[in-house]
């Protein structure tokens, strides 16, 4: 017969067993479990046999970031560290594999409005090797660069030129030109600006036009005038641009530049991306994707520069005027550089994005779609890394700063070559020729996916300096009556002389 000592442990033993079981079911169906409770800890994991101390994960920050961001509740949350490890061996490929998942554990947290959970990241901090690119800006003090704009339309792209312009040394000159409705900005209003970019770091000049009453076209001309009588003894190149012009990377784009002498004549640039643009305007630079006069070539425009205003009167664009103003006068040829890019085609323009090329330019980023400052924001801890591709298993494509793709068959079983653009976009054709459209500028391409089918596509969200990395947030957003997915890369730098955790090797 049972006794009672003997009842006791065993009713203990049942009351145990019920806890376990119940915080076992709490941790798999919670939206927020138990382990995702638990405080940050240092991470101790080894990095090809090397014990990996003091480093702290980021996951044990709170999420309440996701509110301003108009995301509807409930979201489907992961979320991962990246250490980023400078290595003087490094290449920038177009892809680089890397064996296992980007999120091991492949577990999304179900996140309500309500929870605002501090989530420890359950997953280990996965190392990237990326070229030792220094990270302080270049010296780029040889380049002049000239816009002409609004005053409105130069302060909605500030913070995007900053992120080129910033501490380079290199000139801006902006010719505010008046809006199509009244009013024009104000003598006061343009130079409080122009103090506001200076204090941003951005030498940069702003000023009337030379002449009242030019059209944009003379204005867009005229910078090619404006930079050559304003500039300093270090200048080699002067590049015509719009306000919606971005380069992603001075240092590339200089290195680019390097290639040429400065004192020979040189008119670089790129013909548009799609073939109907270049049939209609003819084998000339690209104003979106930047001209770049070559100090040689700008003396020369600069002496003819009153007959080519007045003998050319019906270009269509600024671009157009300085092509033929060049070709008039000097035996000069459009040097194409198939890096800078125009971006004339139109649509869904990810297979331009994620084709992992590294481009030189890009143009009308503006609309809010692509988001070109926030996409470059990783650069900031990673150097050349800005729309990097890393491949994870076969079924995963991080493009940094751009989206993470997932193909739920497997890259394998669908037939997929990454090394070719997947044709996204839309294009103009031209009636008779052999160039569908944008053979001679994006091939080689690949048919488009269907999205939720073949690929599921997380765009960039947002990005932001927290606690001296980038956070990354990449949403697909759900149809109606289902939730969307946040997936969340927190970018940090490796310290001198700190290992980090461990990563897969690269595959």
């Amino acid at each position: 017969m049972p006794t009672r000592r003997s009842i006791i442990v065993l009713a203990c033993f049942v009351l145990l067993s019920a806890i376990v079981l119940t915080v076992h079911q709490i941790e798999r169906h919670s939206p927020g479990s138990i382990e995702h409770l638990l405080p940050p800890k240092l991470i101790h994991t080894t990095q090809y046999g090397q014990e990996a101390e003091n480093v702290t994960s980021h996951c044990g920050k709170g999420i309440e970031w996701l509110d301003k961001l108009d995301v509807p509740y409930p979201i489907s949350y992961a979320q991962r560290d990246i250490v980023v490890r400078p290595s003087a061996g490094a290449k920038r490929m177009s892809l680089t594999k890397v064996k296992g998942p980007l999120f091991p554990q492949e577990k999304d947290i179900l996140v309500t409005q309500e929870s605002h959970l501090a989530l420890r990241d359950c997953q280990q901090p996965l190392v990237l090797e990326v070229p030792d690119t220094p990270l302080e800006p270049v010296d780029a003090s040889r380049m002049h660069f000239g816009i002409a704009t609004t005053l409105d339309r130069l302060k909605d792209s500030t913070p995007t030129i900053a992120r080129w312009l910033t501490h380079t040394r290199a000139k801006l000159f902006v010719v505010i030109v008046a809006p199509e409705k009244p009013p024009a900005a104000t003598s006061k209003q343009i130079a409080e600006w122009e103090k506001e970019m200076r204090e941003r770091g951005m030498d940069v000049t702003l000023m009337s036009p030379i002449k009242k009453y030019q059209s944009y076209t003379e204005n867009y001309f005229s910078l090619a005038k404006i930079m050559y009588t304003h500039r300093t003894k270090e200048a080699s190149w002067f590049v015509l641009m719009d306000d919606d012009t971005f380069y992603p990377s001075m240092r590339a784009l200089l290195a680019m530049l390097d290639k040429y002498d400065p004192d020979q004549q040189y008119w670089i640039g790129a013909v548009s991306d799609q073939w109907w643009s270049v049939a209609r305007f003819g084998m000339m630079a690209f104003g979106g994707a930047g001209i770049f006069l070559s100090r040689g070539l700008a003396a020369v425009i600069d002496e003819v520069y009153e007959d080519c205003t007045k003998t050319i009167h019906k270009a269509a664009g600024g671009d157009e005027r300085v092509m033929r103003c060049v070709t008039m006068n000097t035996e000069t040829k459009l040097t194409n550089e198939p890096a800078l890019h125009q971006m004339d085609v139109f649509g869904d323009l990810s297979g331009i994005y994620e084709s992992g090329r590294f481009p030189l330019s890009l143009h009308h980023w503006k609309g809010g779609e692509y988001q070109v400052d926030k996409m470059s924001l990783a650069s900031d801890i990673c150097g050349d890394c800005v729309l990097q591709r890393w491949q994870f298993g076969d079924d995963t494509v991080l493009t940094n700063g751009f989206s993470i793709a997932r193909y739920p068959n497997g890259k394998k079983a669908n037939g997929l070559n990454f090394f070719k653009a997947e044709e996204t976009w839309n294009a103009h054709t031209v009636e008779a020729s052999v160039n569908p459209g944008t053979m001679h500028s994006l091939e080689p391409v690949r048919p488009r996916l269907e999205l939720d089918k073949d690929k599921i596509q997380y765009r960039l969200l947002e990005s932001a300096v927290v606690d001296g990395g980038i956070r990354q947030a990449y949403i697909h957003r759900a149809k109606e009556g289902e939730g969307s997915t946040v997936l969340v890369l927190y970018w940090k730098r490796e310290t001198d002389g700190v290992e980090s955790a461990d990563s897969p090797p690269p595959g």
